[in-house]
């Protein structure tokens, strides 16, 4: 009896850099955002997400300029204690890196079928995969 295939599954890792700063933006600052935007502080949005403060304080610095732009607005404390708020830019920015995100993903997936099929579907994937490269 033969061994059971492992399903194989393509994972990429997006991020965005510039000239100045590698890493400027990706998932994890995505991920700290939403955070942010969700719990209403920074020190929240770490904790949620099991980083330290000064992590997350580190990487929206770094994020912020890389991009030339701020991306939160925080308050001090007080009576009302302090909270923190997405700019304008960085709203945007959320919603444009989900839509982004979820391009690339589907793009990365329709590839992975088309171009991999030997992985995905044994024997028979590997004969299409043959046929189909003999085809171009």
């Amino acid at each position: 009896m033969p061994a059971p295939q492992p399903s194989v599954k393509p994972k990429v890792k997006l991020y965005l850099s510039t000239e100045a700063v590698a890493g400027v933006f990706g998932d994890g600052k995505w991920r700290l955002l939403e955070a942010v935007r969700r719990e209403g502080t920074l020190v929240a949005a770490a904790r949620a997400l099991g980083r330290s403060y000064r992590k997350a304080w580190g990487d929206l610095r770094r994020a912020e300029a890389g991009l030339g732009r701020k991306l939160v607005e925080p308050s001090r404390g007080g009576s009302q204690r302090g909270k923190t708020e997405l700019t304008p830019f960085a709203l945007a920015l959320l919603a444009a890196w989900d839509a982004y995100r979820r391009d690339v993903l589907r793009a990365v997936d329709r590839a992975f079928e088309r171009r991999m099929a030997i992985l995905a579907g044994g024997a028979a994937g590997a004969e299409d995969a043959v046929a189909d490269r003999r085809c171009r």
